[in-house]
């Protein structure tokens, strides 16, 4: 099972070549694997009629038990049968259908093996984590079936409303499926259905979100609006995705699970009343149509509903019909949607009312629609008609509750009759007034598909005792009954047989009535689908203005304010009703009179930010509170935390004076007294909020720490530096979210900031404007002074691109410093990095450690020295960081986990006895990834203001305004 799920996608992948090599024949190549399937699964129906399982799993996440699961019964052969004997058919279709230089063709292709392949592993997973991975599988490549044509606008419409009603349901599905695995405590569907968890709220939740997802795969009412616009696909698309394989998805999933949750309260209710509701109103709907996919369409969808109440009922009789019919639906509903891919390459239009005496020109096209139709009325001898009569039979003796749903059915056939009848007349038939419709013919290849399927539906009809233990080894799982029915032909004159001929009579009458019927079905129409889903997306997209002008009112304060707001009510909630403080200890005010002493002058410069109106005084009193946080780390014994917090203190104290020099000097905006009051009191009461919500968190620990722990396990590898050990050995998880997390940030706040590309790496050499003037030495006005710095003396160039700057914006003692510091903290980033096994140090602030030496470059030479000293594009130093962490991490996968940690010992010539293992090759990832977002961000803030100082410096001497 395994092998043949795979050989689907694996070929996926190479029908691209294949297609440009043999052009439309490889469609037959790749018709290849869902042959192979239905062979395979022909060899297991013995098997599987006999009530037995062929069964393949492994483990997957083992702590979740959650694996990789395989299984073939009685229902999954007759999926294959669908996703395997018809795909091999529309796949050879294709050849036909598509010309030899169709453009795309190959990625068509691709697509629709690789969706025949995900639906193969559907109906075959026994996990309900590996149905939802198919299961969301197939709902992408619908999308980009039914995209297929995106220069369409009504194609890119129909694929984005089928992805987003598809999409969500299945995340409320996959919401389900977690609710049930935890109540049942496994996610092997078989095991959930052999043990039922037993009812409850939490279970009907459950049950109420799969069906969600059941409901929006299978276009049940009210989630069916996608189905019909789907149509815009190509006709195979139609014929595979939307009547063999995909839309038989949701009621695959009802079948399976309902012989275990047929019983829980919400599932037949639901089931019921939504089939049957959604089986009458597509019925109708389908009465005063004019396109011939449109008219399938709504009766694919009417259908469904009917296959929707045949698995929900719950009853062995029920079950039996539901699955004769799954099967007959496939192939009727596939054979007629190929035919009008034939008549619309044959006669250029797929609208009935321009249509005219193409069945005497097609007149084996047209033999094989009307066998096909015949099956999907239920005229006997064909296997819809023994269906049917299932249906009809099972309805009849499941009690008094089941007798409206009969009802409704005879009514939804004989609507089935009416569209069918108007179908075929529409397609074939000739019309008083209209000419004969000119046609081109048709060659057998071509029709070759469609009439096996409806060859299937007359065979299987005299035939049905080939399928009858099939069918029968599925309606097992339900309690059987003393004398249960049997699939046969004939069951004499009876109430089914009956019910069968007022339904075709009523369908006949309506056929004949069309005109009448079709006015009073506009009359009495509910809104189109597509019309209800674009008023959907109008109101939700009117929704989402509203609410975002009034939330989002540009106002930074206002947003903290509101975020401060609320966590300050959470806090004070907490404290009122829970009276946390019961219990704990009284606090510990300090360890040494240092830390109170640091402490209030940090606070003492938290406080003076509220009063200053420089934003350059509040930059600094702002980074003078981190230093005082890093001076308590100090005091307190954590030499790696007072480390790390100078660093990134540093680092954001330079770019927020960056971003400053854009701003004006003082804070523009008037603030009233009160208003002002009101902020300090928010401000105050929310620190004090969290200083008491740590205290309280902290004097809670009612377990022994893991630190002892962790000191122990380190000393025990002869390492002293536990700090580090545990962020890249002992919880390299976390550290490996954390740095993916820094690298997405800051690449999409940098992105943000502007637009268009930022500035990346720039020559050393600056642009000359007339005169021998640099562009970016016009900053100031004694640049434009003649002779200010003397002729033939020119100052000495400490930096590579210090020159650049302009000479009032130079300083000979910053650019010194500049170029005797930087290769010395370079040299101490790396040895930070490899340090930190017994000593403070490590890969983050190592990485921090060397963006300050390239800041400090910055700041002395300007833009052009910061590209001469990184040439690399900050994006290389993040790609290669995270590929270092993930593939540290994935090497582990040797040994069978991931971040398995390997260490190396020996003796180097000059350098003597050395220690090294996988963890300092994922810290240098963490190095480098740092490394590139420091100097993502100082290259975004930092050059790209320069950038637009220097264009306003050209545009001021052309004598240009300045924007």
């Amino acid at each position: 099972m395994t092998v043949l799920v795979l050989a689907h996608f694996v070929l996926a992948l190479c029908a691209a070549p294949l297609m440009r090599r043999v052009g439309a024949a490889g469609f037959a190549v790749l018709a290849l694997p869902p042959a192979a399937a239905l062979v395979w699964v022909l060899c297991q129906w013995g098997l599987a009629a006999g009530g037995g399982a062929r069964v393949e799993a492994w483990s997957w996440i083992a702590t979740y038990h959650v694996a990789v699961a395989f299984r073939l019964d009685a229902l999954a052969v007759v999926m294959v049968l669908l996703a395997g004997g018809i795909g091999a058919l529309v796949l050879l279709y294709c050849a036909r259908y598509f010309d030899s230089g169709t453009r795309r063709s190959g990625a068509f292709g691709g697509n629709l093996l690789a969706f025949a392949g995900a639906m193969l592993g559907l109906v075959l997973a026994d996990d309900l984590m590996v149905l939802y991975l198919f299961w969301e599988l197939t709902t992408v490549l619908s999308f980009l079936l039914i995209g297929y044509d995106s220069e369409r606008r009504d194609s890119r419409r129909a694929a984005l409303q089928a992805l987003t009603v598809t999409a969500a349901g299945g995340l409320a599905m996959f919401v389900g499926f977690l609710m049930l695995g935890n109540a049942a405590g496994t996610y092997r569907i078989s095991r959930i259905l052999d043990a039922p968890p037993a009812h409850s709220a939490v279970l009907s939740a459950a049950l109420v979100l799969i069906l969600v997802g059941a409901f929006a795969k299978s276009a049940v009412w009210p989630l069916s609006l996608w189905l019909p616009s789907a149509m815009a696909a190509p006709t195979p698309v139609s014929a595979y995705l939307h009547a063999a394989a995909m839309v038989k998805a949701g009621v695959y999933l009802v079948a399976r699970l309902g012989p275990g949750f047929a019983e829980a309260a919400p599932w037949k209710p639901l089931l019921l009343t939504l089939g049957t509701a959604t089986m009458l109103l597509a019925g109708w709907r389908a009465l005063r149509l004019h396109d011939l996919k449109l008219v399938l369409a709504y009766g694919t969808v009417s259908q469904l509903g009917l296959l929707t109440v045949l698995v929900g009922a719950g009853s062995y009789g029920a079950a039996l019909a539901g699955i004769a019919m799954l099967l007959a639906h496939g192939l009727f509903k596939a054979a007629l949607f190929l035919v009008i891919g034939i008549v619309d390459r044959a006669a250029a239009t797929r609208d009935l009312r321009y249509l005219s005496g193409v069945g005497r020109r097609l007149p084996w096209v047209c033999a094989t629609a009307v066998v096909a139709g015949a099956s999907m009325v239920a005229l006997p001898p064909l296997f819809g008609f023994v269906a049917k009569e299932a249906a009809f039979d099972a309805l009849l003796h499941g009690g008094a509750a089941h007798l409206a749903v009969l009802v409704c059915l005879v009514a939804g056939s004989a609507l089935t009759t009416a569209y069918t009848l108007r179908f075929l007349w529409g397609a074939f038939a000739r019309k008083p007034g209209l000419p004969d419709t000119c046609v081109r013919s048709v060659t057998p290849a071509f029709l070759a598909p469609p009439a096996l399927l409806a060859a299937a539906c007359l065979v299987l009809g005299p035939g049905v005792g080939w399928t009858a233990g099939l069918c029968e080894a599925y309606a097992a799982r339900y309690p059987v009954p003393a004398h249960p029915y049997h699939l046969a032909l004939w069951h004499g004159f009876g109430t089914a047989l009956g019910l069968s001929a007022l339904a075709w009579a009523a369908g006949t009458v309506l056929f004949v009535l069309r005109s009448p019927t079709a006015a009073l079905g506009r009359q009495w129409a509910w809104p189109a689908a597509d019309e209800v889903y674009g008023r959907c997306v109008l109101g939700v997209e009117r929704a989402a203005l509203k609410v975002t002008g009034a939330v989002q009112k540009g106002s930074l304060p206002a947003y903290v304010a509101t975020v401060l707001s609320v966590m300050l009510a959470g806090l004070l909630a907490v404290l009122a009703i829970g009276h946390p403080w019961n219990g704990a200890p009284a606090p510990r005010a300090w360890d040494s009179p240092w830390q109170a002493a640091v402490a209030a002058l940090t606070c003492a410069c938290a406080l003076m930010c509220l009063v200053v109106r420089r934003r350059m005084k509040a930059a600094v009193l702002a980074g003078l509170t981190g230093y005082g946080t890093a001076l308590l780390f100090v005091v307190h014994g954590a030499p790696d935390l007072a480390l790390t917090q100078f660093g990134v203190e540093t680092v954001a104290t330079v770019i927020l004076v960056l971003v400053l020099r854009g701003l004006p000097v003082h804070f523009g905006e008037t603030m009233r007294n009160s208003r002002r009051v009101a902020s300090w009191i928010l401000g105050l009461s929310s620190g004090a909020a969290v200083a008491c919500a740590v205290w309280l968190a902290a004097a809670a620990r009612r377990e022994p720490p893991a630190g002892a722990a962790l000191t122990e396990e380190t000393a025990h590898h002869g390492l002293k530096d536990v700090v580090a050990a545990i962020l890249v050995d002992f919880r390299a998880w976390d550290t490996m979210g954390e740095s993916a997390v820094l690298a997405v940030a800051v690449l999409g706040v940098t992105s943000l900031l502007y637009v268009h590309r930022r500035q990346g790496p720039a020559t050393a050499t600056p642009p000359t404007l007339p005169g021998g003037i640099t562009a970016w030495s016009l900053a100031g006005p004694m640049a434009r002074t003649p002779g200010r710095y003397g002729q033939g003396a020119p100052e000495r160039g400490w930096l590579a691109a210090g020159d650049t700057l302009a000479p009032e914006h130079r300083s000979v003692v910053f650019e010194v410093i500049a170029r005797l510091v930087f290769h010395p903290i370079l040299i101490l980033s790396v040895y930070l990095l490899l340090c930190a096994e017994n000593l403070p140090g490590g890969g983050f602030v190592g990485g921090l450690v060397a963006g300050v030496a390239l800041v400090i470059r910055y700041l002395a030479g300007g833009r052009h020295e910061l590209a001469t000293a990184a040439p690399v594009h900050p994006g290389f130093f993040t790609g290669i960081g995270l590929t270092v962490i993930t593939g540290t991490a994935l090497a582990g996968l040797v040994e069978g986990t991931v971040l398995h940690a390997w260490t190396w010992h020996g003796h180097l010539p000059g350098i003597g006895d050395f220690h090294a293992g996988t963890a300092v090759l994922f810290d240098l990832g963490v190095y480098l990834l740092v490394l590139g977002a420091v100097l993502d961000a100082v290259r975004a803030l930092g050059s790209k203001i320069d950038q637009n100082t220097e264009h306003a410096a050209r545009l001021a001497l052309r004598g240009e305004a300045v924007p």
